[in-house]
């Protein structure tokens, strides 16, 4: 098993457990549109709203964190190779 992948997945170095380019790029929209949505609702006056998508964009940030370590674990075990969005 390799580090890039968490303890006890089901995955190889050759079949990953989770697609994490593809992760990052809706982990990105996702945090965009809370964002946006987050700062309508505020704008609108809709408070409580405007909490639920902060939030909501507060755990794509985390989300990106750790698929961005994922990533680097995964570079330094296989040098030189390039992913594509859905591996």
């Amino acid at each position: 098993m390799t580090r890039s992948q968490p303890r006890r997945a089901r995955g190889t170095v050759g079949h990953a457990y989770s697609a994490l380019n593809l992760r990052l790029t809706l982990a990105s929209f996702g945090l965009v549109i809370m964002v946006l949505f987050a700062v309508l609702a505020f704008w609108a006056g809709i408070a409580w709203l405007g909490v639920v998508c902060a939030i909501f964009a507060v755990v794509a940030v985390v989300d990106l964190v750790v698929i961005q370590r994922r990533r680097a674990a995964r570079r330094r075990e296989e040098p030189g190779v390039r992913h594509s969005l859905f591996e």
